[in-house]
């Protein structure tokens, strides 16, 4: 019963999220959309940021569990875009509001994994060594962070797949050179 009422509350607020700006919802809306009182909400949630992170992270966490490795690269970034559309305007009203930061680890997170996992993959076995491979790690990382988070500054309008595929070009190219290896 009680993770029943907990993703009831957090359905609710995905539902006023979609529809209005994270600024205009509160506690007594989510409560009363989702037919409980606020006691309630406070027993599962401190706040609206904690239901927020919470929502991002079981989020981040589904992802990761259902993308456990990345041996290609391209499908696993899908994975992070397919969710963030699946949720869009939820995501732009968070996204540009004072809780982006709490968007913002939750796309760092996923995107850490995707890259830390498709790298060791690629690289397994290679003579590179460990602090290059935190290199290539870290500046892919902040690659797919970058252009993941100038797509939703720019409203989720431009096909990032495009980028996307584009950027797995240039990383086949880096790693095959940086690693002496003929294919990724």
């Amino acid at each position: 019963m009680a993770n029943f009422t907990k993703k009831a509350i957090e359905k609710s607020f995905i539902k006023l999220l979609n529809e209005h700006p994270l600024s205009r919802i509160t506690v007594k809306d989510i409560v009363s959309d989702c037919g409980i009182n606020r006691n309630t909400f406070y027993y599962y949630f401190q706040d609206i940021p904690k239901l927020i992170e919470d929502i991002v992270e079981e989020d981040a966490e589904e992802i990761i569990r259902t993308y456990s490795t990345a041996d290609k690269f391209n499908e696993c970034l899908e994975a992070i875009i397919d969710a963030a559309l699946s949720k869009k305007k939820a995501v732009l009203h968070i996204y540009h509001s004072v809780n982006r930061d709490i968007y913002e680890l939750y796309l760092w997170k996923v995107c850490d994994h995707f890259i830390n996992s498709y790298v060791n993959t690629v690289l397994n076995g290679s003579s590179i060594s460990d602090e290059d491979m935190t290199v290539v790690k870290k500046f892919l990382s902040s690659l797919a962070f970058g252009i993941f988070s100038n797509w939703l500054r720019d409203g989720m309008t431009d096909d990032i797949r495009i980028y996307l595929s584009r950027m797995s070009d240039m990383k086949k190219e880096m790693i095959l050179r940086y690693a002496g290896k003929n294919d990724a």
